[in-house]
């Protein structure tokens, strides 16, 4: 006679699996805070224990004889792949980084495979779900299967009942003190963020795009502006030798008479965050994902007030921010004649005369960097940046020392210096006819091991330094020079600033007049006349 199991027994026979193979990264976490000893043992046990009937009893909500078996091979392999990335960056999958990964292009995907995931994928999630498939499973009469269930939902609810009661003392600081720690739980938290990330994106009303700066529109002035916004990505302040880093990252920056905020903060721990929350006026205490993109934001303002925009993009996207002008994809070799490996930044500097040239009034332009992005950080600059050595030439950075992570991480802020110097000779070329102007601003810093943590993304209330505070300055022509007050603003260029400037800044040099433009929030301090 064939053995057969039944569908509580797999489904509980599971839950074990997942919880002792693919929840390392959890009680690495949790022995931090209750360290193993015979006082803890027992609670540390215990939340295995917790843990799986948690697991039981989802999985015996959501499954039927059809369902069953697709539900516990689907969890298998989220596990797996979930595991590998807390395993070895250390980060947690949140909704913010749901929406990163969906919103991630596919050559930034394919920095993040290596044999070491494939791994992870395969022993601890293929080959789980194919003995998962091959199981026979007696699933006998309904009447038998629905108080199968109600046996597996009332065993698992009493099971949590007990454990809560039996460890009261340890729990209450466990959900009160410790709510860092349920973000490791695999597969709950990543299947909890992702389902919030699918119910805020898509289960919402139909909704009108409301429009700000109905009112906006330009100051008089006797000559025209423009100014190049530069988005730079996962490059930290404290990696530039112009914030008191020894190394020489910025000798281009250094040079010009640029004015450096050693102490601006980022609106979020990634680009799907950072990104649109810093141009949406939204600031980072109110900042919503929904909320952002049922609403205008600066660029929309400028184009309302007759400036000519343009976004050109060497990262992901815009995420939205760019939407309604015109946006030009520079991943691309189709546009961006710079590429070897992979499309250089400086690719976007080229034919940017031309499209200058034939525009009317004044101008921003967005360059959006490819910029630190890693881990591949070796692949973000041209070899003759490769001035730190030795590298990490992997995208398995863990493998790599603390030496040559920073290496690698130091030669791609090395070409950012060299890339803003080209974009500022580039407006030193227009001076003559323009107000010409620089922002540069980080969308968000990086962890390059410190810690035990690597990449970004970690919710912003833990967030390490690291992540938060990024590289950030600004350079003015001449002409602009006669209208900003360039000293005043280095004098107070140490003072803490945030994404949440970047918004009125922007209108601010644009000389945009709007009920929305708070000057208090402006960093820009202009001549008297």
């Amino acid at each position: 006679m064939q053995f057969k199991l039944t569908s509580s027994r797999l489904t509980v026979i599971v839950a074990l699996f997942l919880v002792l193979a693919d929840n390392i990264s959890f009680f690495k976490h949790v022995t931090q805070v209750y360290e193993l000893s015979i006082s803890n043992l027992g609670f540390l046990i215990s939340l295995g224990v917790f843990l799986a009937s948690v697991i039981t009893l989802f999985v015996t909500l959501l499954s039927s004889r059809y369902t069953l078996k697709p539900l516990l091979i689907a969890l298998v392999l989220i596990a797996s792949l979930t595991n590998y990335f807390m395993n070895t960056y250390n980060v947690i999958l949140d909704e913010s980084m749901i929406q990163n990964a969906v919103e991630t292009n596919i050559n930034e995907s394919m920095d993040l495979i290596n044999l070491k995931l494939l791994g992870y994928l395969f022993f601890l999630g293929v080959i789980p779900s194919f003995i998962i498939y091959r199981l026979p499973v007696a699933y006998g009469s309904f009447k038998k299967e629905v108080w199968g269930k109600v046996k597996s939902i009332g065993i698992a609810l009493i099971l949590i009942a007990v454990i809560l009661f039996a460890f009261n003392r340890f729990y209450t600081s466990f959900f009160r003190e410790h709510k860092p720690l349920r973000y490791y739980t695999n597969p709950t938290f990543c299947l909890y963020s992702a389902g919030k990330y699918v119910y805020n994106s898509f289960y919402q009303k139909e909704t009108t795009l409301k429009q700000i700066g109905l009112d906006a529109k330009k100051i008089e002035s006797s000559s025209r502006k423009l100014t190049i916004v530069v988005v730079g990505e996962a490059a930290r302040a404290n990696r530039f030798s112009l914030n008191g880093y020894e190394r020489p990252t910025n000798p281009l920056l250094q040079k010009e008479d640029i004015i450096n905020f050693s102490n601006l903060y980022s609106c979020g721990t990634s680009t799907a965050i950072s990104v649109p929350c810093m141009f949406s006026g939204l600031e980072r205490k109110n900042y919503t994902d929904k909320e952002a993109k049922a609403r205008e934001n600066v660029i929309d303002v400028l184009k309302r007030s007759g400036t000519s925009i343009l976004w050109r993009d060497n990262n992901s996207d815009s995420k939205g921010v760019a939407l309604r002008v015109d946006y030009q994809d520079y991943k691309t070799s189709q546009n961006n004649t710079l590429c070897e490996d992979e499309c250089r930044d400086e690719g976007m500097l080229v034919g940017l005369q031309e499209y200058v040239n034939a525009q009317k009034g004044d101008i921003v332009i967005v360059l959006h960097q490819m910029g630190n992005h890693g881990p591949a950080y070796y692949k973000r600059y041209p070899k003759a940046f490769e001035k730190f050595t030795p590298t990490c030439q992997t995208n398995q950075v863990e493998k790599c020392s603390a030496e040559e992570i920073g290496n690698a991480y130091d030669n791609a802020i090395l070409y950012t210096d060299y890339f803003l110097s080209k974009t500022i000779t580039f407006l030193k070329q227009n001076d003559q006819n323009f107000q010409t102007a620089m922002i540069y601003m980080a969308d968000h810093g990086e962890s390059l091991g410190e810690k035990g943590l690597y990449l970004h993304g970690i919710p912003y209330f833990m967030a390490p330094d690291e992540q938060t505070h990024v590289g950030a300055l600004m350079w003015f022509g001449a002409k602009s020079k006669e209208r900003i007050n360039t000293q005043a603003i280095a004098q107070k260029a140490s003072q803490e600033y945030s994404h949440d400037n970047l918004f009125h800044t922007i209108l601010g040099v644009m000389g945009i007049q709007t009920a929305l433009y708070d000057p208090t929030k402006d960093i820009l301090i202009y001549q008297q006349k």
